[in-house]
C-alpha cells in the first residue's frame, strides 16, 4: 500500500510562480516546503538544507534520468558545492548538475521549461 507521500502533487511539469515564506506556487497551487520538479511531475522534497543533498535525496531524478539533461539544485540562500562523489554519480546517469541559490534556480529553471528543455530542478524552500 502506498502512502501519500508516493503521489505527485502535480502529474507534470510547470514553472514556479512564487516562492518564498518556506514553499512555492505553481500551477494556482502552493506547496509548503522543498520541491523537486521532474519532467513528469513535481514532488515534496525533504531537504530542507544543502547538506542533505544526496544520491538518496535525489533518488527520483537518478530514477528519470534517462528523460534529464540538466539538474539544477536551488540551495536556498547559501551556497553549496555538491561532493564529487554527487557529481560523478549524476555524470554516470549523463546528468548534468549545477546547484545555484533557489531564486536564480527558479529563474533558470522557468527559462529551461520555456525552451522545452530536459530539465529537473530540485529546489529548497526559503524564508
Amino acid at each position: 500500500m502506498s502512502g501519500p507521500s508516493d503521489a505527485p502533487h502535480l502529474p507534470r511539469s510547470a514553472p514556479i510562480e512564487a516562492y518564498g515564506r518556506g514553499g512555492f506556487a505553481f500551477a494556482e497551487m502552493s506547496h509548503r516546503g522543498s520541491l523537486l520538479c521532474l519532467p513528469e511531475a513535481i514532488w515534496a522534497w525533504p531537504v530542507t538544507r544543502p547538506e542533505d543533498i544526496d544520491e538518496a535525496s535525489l533518488q527520483r531524478v537518478f530514477a528519470a534520468a534517462e528523460s534529464i539533461d540538466t539538474l539544477i539544485i536551488g540551495t536556498g540562500t547559501e551556497v553549496w558545492l555538491p561532493s564529487p562523489g554527487l557529481r560523478a554519480a549524476l555524470r554516470a546517469v549523463k546528468v548534468v548538475l549545477d546547484p545555484m541559490q533557489t531564486g536564480p534556480a527558479i529563474r533558470t529553471y522557468n527559462i529551461m521549461i520555456g525552451e522545452r528543455r530536459r530539465v529537473a530542478a530540485a529546489l529548497i524552500a526559503v524564508p
